[in-house]
């Protein structure tokens, strides 16, 4: 049965780029697991016109080291471009500006910064993916996209998100299926955001209680709580951005 969903899942994405008039897909490749299930998704669609990304931007060497085991047993061609140093000059220039002003909302910082570095990636994808004529693919599992757990045009911003569907818990199982490297599957889910910084701390909860939430499960009280504030919260994320209503 896993075969068979990850062949439909494969012929999904060769489907959407062919009537999006694409040549292929590209994916930025970030070390975690739901990037890594991605990559190896669309070497399957696509084994002569698909791409990582690895974009480090101030981040751990380990996670670049775990993107470069990916493509590698993937078997997937793959670009690297370092934003550190735009991330910096960007960052710097605004928190300057800013301070100048005495308007830099230091409460602010690590989160406006976290989310600059998820739309710079986002920026990159999408100059590759005009150079490629390629779709961006998103990596987001059912958890995250249930919870809105993503960057607003950042990680966000792609053209399919084909986890979508997926719990962590299947994601996990999908990846030991194809073949992603074992550590990239154990290690602790995080976004890569800021040092230290991990999915399950941000969120207040787990993506164990996530994935019995959707799945119609029991769940103590507190978790339950959590996930239907995030989800509420983060209603805006999955919808195109609102309009008024015609005037007449």
């Amino acid at each position: 049965m896993m075969d068979k969903k990850i062949q439909f899942t494969v012929e999904w994405l060769k489907a959407l780029a062919t009537n999006a008039g694409a040549n292929g897909l590209l994916v930025g490749v970030s070390g975690g697991v739901d990037s890594a299930l991605t990559a190896f998704l669309i070497k399957k669609a696509f084994p002569d016109h698909s791409l990582g990304v690895i974009l480090p931007c101030d981040s751990h060497p380990q996670d670049r080291e775990d993107a470069l085991s990916v493509v590698k047993a993937a078997n997937l061609k793959h670009v690297e471009i370092d934003l550190t140093p735009t991330f910096q000059t960007l960052s710097q220039t605004v928190q300057c500006q800013l301070e100048n002003l005495g308007e830099w909302n230091k409460e602010q910082e690590r989160l406006s910064l976290a989310n600059l570095k998820a739309r710079l990636r986002m920026s990159t994808l999408y100059l590759l993916a005009q150079n490629y004529n390629y779709l961006v693919v998103g990596t987001d599992n059912a958890a995250e996209w249930h919870l809105g757990y993503f960057t607003k045009y950042g990680d966000g911003g792609v053209d399919c998100v084909p986890l979508a569907n997926l719990t962590k818990g299947e994601v996990r199982r999908w990846a030991a299926h194809v073949g992603v490297p074992e550590r990239v599957i154990n290690k602790a889910p995080s976004a890569g955001l800021w040092s230290g910084q991990t999915d399950e701390e941000e969120m207040g909860t787990t993506y164990d209680m996530v994935d019995r939430y959707l799945e119609g499960k029991d769940i103590p009280e507190k978790d339950r709580l959590i996930i239907e504030r995030l989800h509420r919260r983060s209603e805006h994320k999955r919808h195109m951005p609102p309009k008024p209503p015609v005037f007449r």
